[in-house]
């Protein structure tokens, strides 16, 4: 942490809990609440929708200023991560398993970025035979990736916006907490298992079957990162399972219209 030095183990706990409060410790409290009130509600949680990316505002031009301000300020936790875990030498941002370590050869980010696809692969293949699972037996709702209006620019906002999802995620819940959970003396199990908790967490708005698809997720991206210590193939794998869901999502109700409600 570059203008403070070394911190206690006391601080450290107040910065993992402002850097949460933040951001996804936030989300998970919030769809905590989310889950318990949509259990309380009289339609079943299959029959109830969630939407991810919605319009902000019924003017296109406002629409689009919000979308883009939601983009920008949706990354400001993951440059605070970046200030607090800033060294001073190269690689600066180490700490987050970004950049190029000495001894890597040269066109490290092209392998790193093809471990993204195959870990893109392993993961949304699977992920998509269990949210059908899930909702077949109602513990999940019927998840709308995006339901914005078509303009010129909606495809760049979502792209945009599985950016942000990928950056945030991977760099704080994983990068960043692991970090954070290794200067507090917790070990790698507990480590693995307590972001995988905390992915699943904040996807409970999406219903059971998101919360328990994220925390397998978050395990396997956990053990990687434990294993490797890199992030970029965390943030490939992730913008392109997002990528792939936000703007594929009109194409597969189209094709599939009984799983997402619509036959």
């Amino acid at each position: 942490m570059p203008p403070f030095g070394a911190q206690s183990k006391a601080q450290l706990r107040w910065e993992l809990g402002i850097v949460l409060a933040l951001s996804f410790g936030a989300a998970g409290v919030r769809a905590i609440v989310s889950i318990i009130e949509a259990m309380n509600r009289e339609v079943a949680l299959a029959s109830q929708t969630a939407t991810i990316n919605r319009p902000m505002a019924n003017q296109e031009v406002f629409d689009l200023i919000y979308q883009l301000l939601s983009f920008v300020f949706g990354l400001a936790p993951v440059a605070l991560v970046a200030y607090l875990l800033w060294q001073q030498r190269p690689p600066h941002l180490a700490n987050l398993g970004l950049g190029r370590l000495p001894g890597m050869s040269g066109g490290w980010w092209a392998r790193e970025s093809a471990f993204g696809f195959v870990l893109a692969a392993a993961i949304g293949v699977p992920g998509l035979v269990f949210y059908i699972f899930a909702r077949e037996i109602g513990i999940n709702a019927n998840v709308v990736p995006a339901a914005l209006n078509t303009y010129w620019w909606t495809v760049p906002v979502l792209i945009l916006m599985a950016l942000k999802a990928a950056l945030g995620e991977e760099l704080i819940v994983v990068a960043y907490f692991f970090d954070r959970m290794k200067r507090l003396g917790v070990g790698p199990v507990a480590t693995i298992i307590a972001s995988a908790l905390l992915r699943g967490s904040y996807h409970l708005y999406q219903g059971f079957g998101g919360f328990i698809g994220n925390v397998v997720m978050g395990l396997v991206f956990g053990w990687a990162y434990q294993k490797w210590g890199r992030a970029l193939p965390l943030v490939i794998a992730h913008l392109l399972l997002d990528i792939v869901s936000f703007v594929g999502y009109p194409l597969a109700v189209a094709l599939w219209p009984q799983f997402f409600g619509m036959g």
